[in-house]
């Protein structure tokens, strides 16, 4: 397993080990040796192409999340919402598939989304906090001050997805 770093603290993308013959392939997708916190709460989703989901946070009991594509491919995003941090208000992009095995540890305090690539997208997230729902929160994905490079050609995303706010209303929230 190959751990790269971004620009980002804590942000590291993690090019795993497959090995290969006539019947197929097996993957390592998680060794905690290699993770300084541990992750308590499994979660997976499905989707379609064109679906775009996020951009998510907690507010409190914010998750570190680790993203693993097992089926398909998705543009993946992740914005730093931690107030103190050098690279607060910048964003992340990286595309993630079940062919390049690459998976993508976000720290706690960033928001997350992504947007489908290929039909029957299968996702696995370890995440380091279970799930408060009064606690959640979403960018909206085509905020101009994030100025996202989203690959969109058709879009599918939820009504709550439309609700979410704009980054300067974040900013506010949190005082920044």
């Amino acid at each position: 397993m190959k751990i790269i770093k971004t620009e980002f603290n804590g942000l590291l993308i993690y090019n795993k080990n497959s090995y290969y013959d006539k019947r197929g392939y097996f993957r390592e997708l998680y060794l905690q040796k290699h993770f300084k916190t541990s992750f308590p709460f499994d979660v997976m989703s499905y989707s379609k192409k064109n679906v775009l989901r996020g951009l998510h946070l907690q507010k409190k009991n914010s998750q570190a999340k680790l993203i693993t594509v097992l089926s398909g491919k998705i543009f993946d995003v992740c914005v730093d919402c931690r107030k103190k941090s050098k690279t607060f208000g910048k964003q992340f992009s990286i595309v993630l598939s079940d062919k390049n095995n690459k998976s993508l540890l976000i720290p706690a305090g960033f928001a997350h989304g992504f947007y489908t690539l290929t039909d029957n997208v299968i996702m696995h997230y370890k995440c380091s906090k279970y799930r408060d729902a009064k606690s959640e929160i979403g960018l909206l994905w085509n905020d101009k001050d994030l100025n996202i490079k989203w690959p969109i050609k058709k879009l599918i995303i939820s009504e709550k997805d439309k609700k979410n706010i704009s980054f300067k209303d974040f900013r506010k929230m949190v005082k920044a």
